[in-house]
């Protein structure tokens, strides 16, 4: 798969509400061996699981309603954010992000999509990580440790 990710991936988020954000159009694509793979994946009753919040963001681009996802080039201005309901990824490989980004609002948004809807318990367990991250000196960004969100 692929994304173009723009400079919007990485600015952060300003807005006071963070339904307001914009973040810029990034174009993607998933090809064909993908969809087939995630559609035999779904009928042997495997998970998907992402490495990495570009891969998370391509999938849910391309995400139809049955769980799976259609191959093809489309450009995507899709922000994840706490609320978001996620049709693909069941499972996330992902680094430790910085405050405000994007991507640590898409961790959030997974985390809380695991925890139903349930934000309170989903924002406490995702800073119990992050204490535990910076306790234990891990480091943060792109190039830095990673966790594994999973039920």
């Amino acid at each position: 798969m692929t994304l173009h990710v723009s400079l919007g991936t990485f600015r952060p988020v300003s807005a006071p509400d963070i339904r307001d954000h914009n973040i810029h159009s990034e174009r993607c694509e998933i090809p064909q061996e993908t969809e087939d793979a995630i559609k035999r994946c779904r009928q042997r009753g495997g998970r998907v699981v992402a490495v990495g919040t570009t891969v998370t963001r391509t999938l849910e681009s391309g995400a139809r309603g049955d769980g799976n996802v259609r191959a093809g080039a489309m450009d995507t201005r899709l922000f994840i954010y706490p609320g978001f309901c996620y049709k693909v990824v069941d499972a996330m490989i992902t680094n430790f992000h910085l405050p405000k980004s994007s991507l640590l609002m898409l961790a959030s948004a997974f985390v809380n999509h695991l925890s139903h809807g349930e934000p309170e318990s989903a924002i406490m367990a995702l800073r119990d990580v992050y204490a535990l991250a910076i306790s234990n000196e891990y480091r943060f960004f792109s190039y830095g440790d990673a966790m594994l969100i999973q039920k």
